[in-house]
């Protein structure tokens, strides 16, 4: 039976929080991941408290496949779903990649609405209703689990719409999502679509009615809510709404405002919201994509209070400005941690504090940059530290490995970089003069190690801590070929963490050249629902 429709029916406001981050999410363009970054949100996940991770789409291409398969193997706690279409391909691939898995499920889905039935399937509604016959059977053969979803359901007719979900039901659906796949409602009118299903399907009582919102008109949230009012019971959604086109419904939206506004929303779920920020921080750091200052609950100023009126409510009482506490979302003021006599044994110690477990050779490599940042940098943080130790775990397989940097700049010019770079172990030196420092820099790495497909799409640069000697985290998005890769770096030098920064996507980049990766023959729609 489907641990979700369980909880449902043991505690009628238990509301479901699926996290389709490593699979919707994924689709952002540049938010491709890694087996190893994959596997690493996937745990954070699980510790967040999400209860059904759709870990991917199986049948996508070998390493969609084995990454679902690895999650599966890892996470001890969260239901793992495989997406898949209504083909029996797809739905074994599915089947066969979350077999590891302690709870597994299956999310096959076609479309149901009058534009894509005619346009993209070319099927008829009974063709339409037979194949959600077959493959919710189908995937029944893998799991008790299944979740069926109607692609672009909120453009659905009404009546085909109901004899849709009635059909997956009988067939052995346990979940029926009804995705507003191109952001197109509002939250009166969705919130009404559900209230329909709950008052006219007449086997609904066998399932629970999910919400899956695209964010195009900025109301993925308020949709999900709508939805979850007017009786849906699981919410689909991503760690700071990242996701295709505009994004998913955010997961810290939905849940804080469940969370804060109980007195409208008395739904329970069991996220360890404390966890929020720093899941949310990883993720950024994984993709490259850090949230705006203005972004709710975890941008920059969420909790940042500029106006002198505010700040003087503040002073008075933190209620008067502030709905929920920083804390709430494990937003604390950086503490001052370490220093430059700090020991191995402290430093491993605060390491593990910050939940990083590391090798003796990872941790003596990590402990001598610690101590170059602390002869630099006055006062280190906690975010120093998360910033120094991801930058280390990044660089640890790197064909390319940075040695050194002296930059000329100024504005008499020329700007010139004077760079060395271990080439698979052998060091390899250029000076090179360009257009600014960091442009010197980048034309400095090309001089070494050529790699004339390659575009520079992104760099980005913000400050970890506060201060004149922060250390600068910098995001360089290089792609070659239609394939694109993140690299991130962290010094408190803003040119070496470029340096850095840019050879690390250069690994990544090399990494994914020689790596086989084929699709599957048949053309997979990746941004499905």
């Amino acid at each position: 039976m489907s641990r979700a429709y369980d909880l449902v029916k043991a505690d009628p406001n238990r509301v479901i929080i699926f996290d389709t981050t490593l699979r919707d999410g994924e689709q952002s363009p540049g938010c491709s991941m890694n087996l190893e970054e994959k596997l690493k949100m996937a745990v954070m996940l699980d510790e967040l408290g999400v209860d059904v991770i759709e870990a991917g789409f199986p049948i996508a291409s070998p390493g969609d496949f084995e990454a679902v398969s690895e999650i599966a193997k890892v996470v001890k706690n969260a239901t793992i779903c495989g997406l898949s279409r209504a083909k029996e391909a797809d739905i074994e691939a599915a089947g066969q990649a979350i077999k590891a898995a302690e709870s597994k499920r299956i999310h096959t889905f076609i479309s149901t609405s009058p534009l894509h039935m005619k346009y993209k399937l070319k099927m008829g509604e009974n063709s339409v209703i037979e194949a959600i016959h077959e493959s919710v059977t189908f995937a029944r053969k893998f799991t008790d689990d299944v979740e069926w979803s109607a692609e672009d359901g909120s453009r659905t007719e009404d009546d085909f719409l109901c004899q849709a979900v009635e059909t997956a039901i009988a067939a052995g659906a346990r979940v029926i999502n009804i995705p507003d796949t191109v952001g197109y409602s509002v939250p009166e009118e969705y919130a009404a679509q559900i209230k329909m299903l709950m008052e006219r399907v007449p086997n609904i009582d066998q399932a629970i009615i999910s919400t899956h919102c695209h964010n195009d008109l900025g109301l993925a949230v308020a949709n999900s809510l709508a939805g979850v009012q007017a009786g849906a019971r699981q919410i689909e959604c991503t760690i700071n709404g990242i996701g295709e086109r505009a994004g998913n419904a955010a997961l810290e939206e939905v849940v804080m405002a469940i969370r804060t506004r109980a007195d409208m929303l008395p739904y329970k779920n069991k996220i360890e919201t404390t966890k929020i920020t720093k899941t949310s921080r990883t993720l950024s750091g994984i993709t490259g994509f850090n949230v705006q200052p203005n972004k709710a609950i975890v941008g920059a100023n969420a909790f940042a209070h500029a106006s002198g009126i505010h700040q003087d409510g503040m002073l008075k009482h933190a209620q008067t400005y502030e709905i929920m506490t920083p804390e709430s979302v494990g937003l604390n003021e950086s503490k001052l941690v370490m220093a430059k006599h700090s020991g191995r044994a402290a430093f491993r110690s605060k390491l593990s504090e910050l939940g990083f477990e590391l090798s003796d050779e990872a941790l003596n490599d990590a402990f001598a940059r610690f101590k170059n940042l602390a002869d630099r940098k006055k006062e280190i943080f906690e975010d120093d530290l998360i910033a120094l130790i991801e930058d280390e775990v990044v660089r640890k397989n790197e064909v390319l490995k940075f040695v050194s940097l002296q930059v000329q700049a100024g504005s008499k010019g020329p700007q010139m970089a004077d760079l060395c770079l271990k080439v698979e172990g052998v060091e390899q030196s250029a000076n090179v003069e360009g257009n600014g420092p960091v442009d010197a820099i980048f034309k400095a790495i090309r001089a070494i190690y050529a790699h004339e497909d390659a575009s520079l799409k992104l760099y980005q640069v913000h400050a970890v801590t506060g201060g004149t000697d922060a250390q600068a985290e910098v995001t360089v998005r290089l792609e070659e070929n239609g394939k694109s890769v993140n690299g991130q770096g962290a010094d408190a030098d803003t040119l070496v963490a470029s340096a850095r920064a840019y050879v690390n996507a250069l690994n990544k980049l090399l990494i994914k050249r020689n790596s086989v990766n084929p699709q599957t023959e048949d053309t997979i729609d990746k941004a499905a629902i």
